[in-house]
């Protein structure tokens, strides 16, 4: 039986490129297709794909952070991130989420079908440019929960002081975790951690 795929993708060109691949080939079959995130988790139910294909980032979920939603439905999902740039941290943090495969959004259509098999068969798939990425990107040291909120409110651009009012915490202990922050990230100042952050993808921003 042929590998029943679904796409959830919000670039319908992407989703036109990979049926028309998928429909001159045995062995694999584009059963759906979705634009966001909500839609996704709705077609995902009701087909039951065998391998799923999901952009990093759609306009209403970020599969770094919500990858989960898809494992409550199906356990045994097997999905395959989509992403047209990702730092070390989103792609770590999709691979721990249950994520299988995990692929450059401008790889060749033949580096996805080779991915669809790889994590049919329950393999894990990452592209050359992923695997670079991971090799040169390790995360040192995870940040904490509460290192993460300052890191999120400092490239927001917020002072000591507005941080510790937004977070309900003292300016010392914000400094702290500051200096932690700057630590682990191998940064000095603030700007360098906003521009650190937002590449490897430590905070979530809208660009």
């Amino acid at each position: 039986m042929p590998i029943r795929v679904l796409v959830i993708d919000s670039k319908p060109i992407f989703q036109l490129g990979l049926r028309a691949a998928a429909d001159n080939l045995s062995g694999i079959e584009f059963v759906g297709q979705a634009d966001n995130g909500a839609e996704g988790l709705e077609r995902f139910t009701e087909i039951g794909p065998d391998v799923t294909l999901i952009n990093l980032r759609l306009p209403d979920m970020c599969a770094a952070d919500d990858i989960g939603s898809f494992f409550e439905i199906d356990p045994e999902a097997k999905i395959v991130v989509l992403a047209e740039s990702a730092g070390d941290a989103e792609i770590k943090a999709s691979i721990d989420g249950g994520a299988l495969g995990f692929v450059s959004a401008s790889a060749p259509i033949s580096i996805m079908l080779e991915a669809i098999r790889k994590v049919h068969a329950g393999n894990q798939y990452f592209d050359d440019s992923v695997s670079q990425t991971l090799k040169t990107e390790v995360l040192s040291e995870d940040l904490t929960a509460a290192e993460t909120d300052v890191l999120e409110k400092l490239v927001g651009g917020l002072a000591n002081k507005e941080i510790a009012f937004a977070l309900d915490v003292s300016e010392n202990t914000v400094k702290t975790h500051v200096r932690h922050i700057f630590e682990k990230l191998g940064v000095t100042d603030r700007t360098t951690a906003t521009v650190t952050a937002i590449k490897r993808g430590l905070v979530r921003v809208d660009i």
